[in-house]
């Protein structure tokens, strides 16, 4: 052929490519309010940076090449807000963007350039699972599954970010639960395998939305970090959350200048708090307040919420916050906030974080739900996953700190600064209970109120202050300005803010 017939080729084949799968198909998307694959990459990347890797991939099987663009994944690279990633966005329109032999070499591309070159890696989910029958028969398990035996490895030496954007299954599921920050839209859908296979094999009708709806995911497993409305709203978290990271592990978190009027009403945080230990309130109210303004970013908020984990900036820096949450179970943690605060550990600890703890906690939930639900190992692993983090902690002692949880909370020497409120208070136990375990008296009963006089006394932030397990009691309206300090002072000089990384290995999911 002569080289205008080549040329002229080359186009007719990328105008076929860039087709998907067809123009019915992508019209009913529109007619549903959903965004394409392209469409999606077009939204995630900055303008006209993304570069296609594998645009003239097609399936493997000779019957199904002509109808195939692609291969159902689409790759390639672009910038977010100026910095480099990866990304396999999933065509649905183009066979279910189901895994074959080809696009699994392309994700394979992805992943090991976002590895080795060091940039973030984004899968936008949405798939039917393994494709049939490719996937079917020995010879076909034999040459297309497991060729690459790091395929679900996570060493978190670069970030991976994930959304739900439509049914979920198979690979899809699979990146969803190994990323760091998963983002489903509603009415998507994260399981194994379909709901029709689900009512196959349990011989009973499947809801695919009491499979793997968001609801599930959000309340239930905790593998959705965060839950939107629409295509772009997904996006955009997407965008949001990796302006807290570093591009890859072995660089520290970037810097942003301070939003103006950050700390400006540091003041009322007293009044946020009740003046009666025992009433309740949303300490997420303190965390906005402390943090630059509109810097506050909540992951798992529907999960654990005994529990709060954010990330967010104090000073134009990013911190992960881990606060107790006395708006729900009084702040006892369950083994449900357990999980949700080591996967925030690993997260902040791989990224090199700081981590910022705010307490008020009567304890770890007890009962024989906890224990079934193995509150020890919850526990344990908690404890372990704080004793291996690297990157700065500090602590803060807002109301009250008892028995293990005072521990597992920075306490005992587990964060770098405890400093605390002067409405603080800690103990083995609430005072209240150790009256009833030691003398056998409850609330009412003659001779309680004297008893209980007692079991307080040495719970004052003085006496603890006195043996310097605090560093120091301080206003709540001198908290900004004692943390964003005291990063200052902990911060990592010696790696250039650059953590050990010895959670980065943490199995995905808890």
């Amino acid at each position: 052929m002569a080289h205008e017939d080549l040329l002229k080729d080359l186009a007719q084949r990328r105008a076929k490519a860039l087709a998907m799968g067809g123009e019915q198909k992508l019209a009913k998307r529109r007619a549903a309010g959903l965004l394409n694959a392209r469409e999606r990459l077009a939204y995630l990347f900055d303008k006209d940076t993304f570069i296609e890797s594998g645009l003239f991939g097609t399936s493997v099987m000779p019957e199904a090449r002509d109808k195939s663009p692609g291969d159902g994944k689409l790759t390639g690279y672009g910038k977010i807000n100026g910095r480099e990633a990866a990304c396999v966005a999933n065509d649905f329109t183009v066979m279910g963007a189901s895994s074959a032999a080809t696009n699994m070499k392309k994700i394979g591309q992805m992943k090991r350039t976002a590895m080795s070159r060091g940039m973030p890696l984004v899968f936008l989910g949405e798939s039917s699972g393994a494709r049939l029958p490719d996937n079917m028969g020995a010879r076909g398990m034999g040459s297309l599954l497991g060729q690459d035996p790091h395929q679900y490895l996570r060493q978190r030496e670069s970030p991976w970010v994930s959304a739900a954007l439509g049914l979920c299954y198979g690979s899809s599921t699979w990146y969803c639960v190994l990323a760091d920050f998963n983002v489903m839209r509603k009415g998507a859908i994260i399981a194994v395998s379909s709901s029709l296979l689900a009512s196959l094999a349990m011989n009973d009708p499947v809801d695919a939305e009491e499979l793997g709806g968001w609801k599930v995911h959000a309340d239930i497993t905790g593998f959705a970090d965060m839950v939107v409305d629409t295509d772009e709203e997904a996006l955009d978290a997407i965008k949001t959350f990796l302006s807290y990271l570093p591009t890859h592990h072995n660089e520290a978190p970037p810097v942003k200048a301070v939003a103006p009027g950050s700390g400006d009403k540091s003041a009322d945080l007293i009044d946020l708090l009740p003046q009666s230990r025992t009433q309740v309130y949303d300490m997420r109210k303190i965390l906005r307040t402390i943090a630059d303004n509109d810097s506050y970013f909540e992951l798992k908020a529907r999960f654990g919420k005994a529990a709060v984990t954010a990330l967010a900036r104090l000073g134009g820096k990013t911190v992960g916050f881990i606060a107790n949450n006395p708006l729900y179970k009084g702040g006892a943690l369950d083994a449900d906030a357990c999980d949700k605060i080591v996967s925030f550990l690993v997260l902040c600890d791989s990224y090199n974080i700081p981590i910022v703890m705010f307490v008020d906690t009567p304890g770890f939930a007890i009962g024989v739900e906890a224990e079934r639900k193995r509150a020890p190992g919850k526990i344990m692993n908690f404890m372990n996953a704080l004793a291996l983090v690297t990157v700065p902690k500090l602590t803060v002692l807002v109301r009250k700190s008892y028995g293990q949880a005072y521990i597992n909370m920075g306490g005992g020497r587990n964060s770098d600064e405890f400093v605390a409120w002067p409405t603080a208070e800690v103990s083995f136990m609430d005072p209240n209970y150790a009256v009833t375990v030691v003398h056998g008296l409850k609330p009412g009963d003659p001779g309680f109120d004297e008893k209980l006089a007692g079991m307080q006394k040495d719970n004052s932030v003085y006496d603890i202050a006195s043996i310097y397990a605090v560093q120091d009691v301080i206003r709540p309206d001198q908290t900004r300005d004692y943390l964003i300090r005291m990063l200052d002072v902990h911060q990592l000089r010696k790696s250039n803010g650059v953590g050990k990384h010895l959670l980065s290995s943490w199995p995905t999911s808890f």
